[in-house]
């Protein structure tokens, strides 16, 4: 606990929305980046269903995403069996873990369509060049676009932490409300009016609005000044 203008706030569940956010970021870049590319240099109509498919979390209510979770990692699912066949005795409903597999599909576009626009943006003609030296995929993607692409992953970064640290419904859903192991700074703030306890509302949601402000001073900043697309 900490006092905070004269109100105790907890900590617990700050340092836990801080956590899972930056879990879910890494991630999101390491899945998210090869996925990107991908459709960025997809030309066939098929491309529209995949970006749609990723779009979905955009306008799916995050209950209706989180209850999906809840039903396909349960304890006796297929996932949780699966990942028992390599040593995993945990389960992922109702735990850390499972809010941070929840945070990633929820913060998927938040990550993939600012990494596509960017790979978007990569002169083809480098490529070609780079391509008549001799260079494979592989080196022309890692001298060539990621170079040209650091603004799009700082963007995308900035935003899928973001978005997961307000996230409410896939992890209320998905991790319910155990204190000290699933209980993020949007529930936290929930129980607090739920108990009437405006005062530690106040201050943890003023916390949020600030947060939440400043991302987005600092994403509209590397757009007008990067000229970067963010969605």
């Amino acid at each position: 606990m900490v006092e905070i203008f004269g109100v105790e706030v907890s900590l617990e569940p700050i340092w836990l929305t801080l956590e899972v956010a930056a879990w879910t970021t890494a991630i999101l870049l390491l899945i998210g980046t090869p996925l990107a590319w991908w459709m960025a240099r997809m030309q066939n109509s098929s491309k529209i269903v995949l970006e749609a498919l990723v779009a979905l979390p955009l306008v799916l209510p995050p209950t209706v995403l989180g209850f999906y979770l809840l039903i396909i990692l349960n304890p006796n699912g297929y996932v949780t069996e699966f990942l028992r066949f390599f040593g995993y005795e945990g389960q992922l409903t109702f735990t850390k873990q499972g809010l941070i597999v929840g945070s990633v599909f929820y913060s998927l576009p938040f990550a993939v369509q600012p990494l596509m626009h960017a790979f978007e943006a990569v002169p083809q003609k480098l490529l070609d060049a780079a391509a008549t030296l001799r260079a494979g995929v592989l080196d022309r993607f890692f001298s060539i676009v990621l170079p040209l692409s650091q603004r799009g992953f700082l963007v995308a970064a900035t935003l899928t932490f973001a978005h997961t640290v307000g996230e409410f419904g896939v992890v209320l859903m998905l991790g319910g409300n155990v204190p000290g192991e699933t209980r993020m700074v949007s529930i936290d703030i929930f129980d607090h009016v739920e108990s009437l306890e405006y005062d530690q509302a106040h201050i943890l949601s003023a916390m949020m609005l600030i947060f939440s402000l400043l991302v987005l001073m600092l994403v509209y900043g590397i757009n007008r000044r990067f000229g970067v697309k963010v969605g």
